[in-house]
């Protein structure tokens, strides 16, 4: 039978095919232990801190970067959430993908926000300064506490299409706390992304100068949440797809 007559062509047998391979990197348990070999390997050189966005540090794993572009651009997000703000090269970079959204002919007054419970004068200054700056918000306090929190669902209320991404404390009773304020602003076919879930996964001795370690991190708090919120679930398909991600069990699809 033809790709025509039977429904399919080029492109979608191409598709298939990329599924076809990404499930099997899922269940190939040699191919992720080496990936998590070099996660170990390259935590002491502090990978994650080399890399920029349009002149911005953005503090990310470029794998994970990539992937974080491909939910926006198949999202299309009016509101981008991100708590943690840092240099401020994540949200340069959510902004930057609204703008080429908007070219396409997604929402034109799309923006992000960010929360921070301490944006330094300095970040501040140059997001501010920054091309993307007119699609970006910020909020100083803790992405926890009840002020903020009522800000940014005010903020939320009415937005067709919301993408939650959290990455500030990576412990568990506050990674939970934002679960619980934030996730369900993400609307159905979207995601909240919790970065640093890897943490689990890492020697007990890999953050020693942190609150966070094995048994108290963003994957556990992950965990729980989703034993009380089946209206989420992992899309282990983008771990599988990248291999090497800060994020394992953190890309929460919204289905319901």
């Amino acid at each position: 039978m033809s790709s025509r007559s039977s429904g399919t062509g080029p492109r979608e047998e191409f598709l298939a095919e990329i599924r076809q391979q990404i499930e099997g990197m899922g269940a190939d348990s040699n191919t992720h232990s080496l990936s998590r070999a070099w996660i170990q390997g390259t935590l002491k050189h502090k990978y994650a801190y080399h890399f920029s966005w349009m002149g911005q540090p953005i503090i990310q794993y470029p794998q994970d970067i990539l992937a974080v572009q491909e939910i926006i651009w198949s999202v299309k997000p009016d509101l981008i959430i991100e708590t943690g703000i840092a240099h401020g090269g994540s949200l340069i970079f959510s902004a930057s993908m609204l703008e080429l959204n908007a070219i396409s002919g997604g929402p034109q007054d799309a923006q992000v926000l960010g929360i921070d419970i301490d944006i330094r004068a300095h970040n501040r200054a140059a997001i501010e300064a920054h091309p993307m700056a007119r699609r970006i918000a910020m909020i100083e306090g803790s992405s926890v506490a009840p002020e903020v929190v009522s800000q940014v669902k005010s903020r939320a209320a009415g937005k067709r299409s919301v993408l939650v991404m959290l990455d500030s404390n990576h412990t568990h009773d506050h990674v939970l706390a934002e679960l619980e304020a934030y996730a369900h602003l993400a609307t159905v076919g979207s995601y909240c992304v919790v970065f640093d879930t890897i943490i689990e996964d890492l020697p007990d001795d890999a953050f020693s100068d942190r609150p966070w370690r094995k048994g108290n991190n963003a994957k556990t708090a992950v965990w729980e949440f989703l034993r009380h919120h089946s209206e989420f679930e992992i899309d282990k398909s983008i771990e599988h797809k990248l291999l090497i991600t800060v994020a394992p069990d953190g890309y929460l699809k919204r289905r319901r």
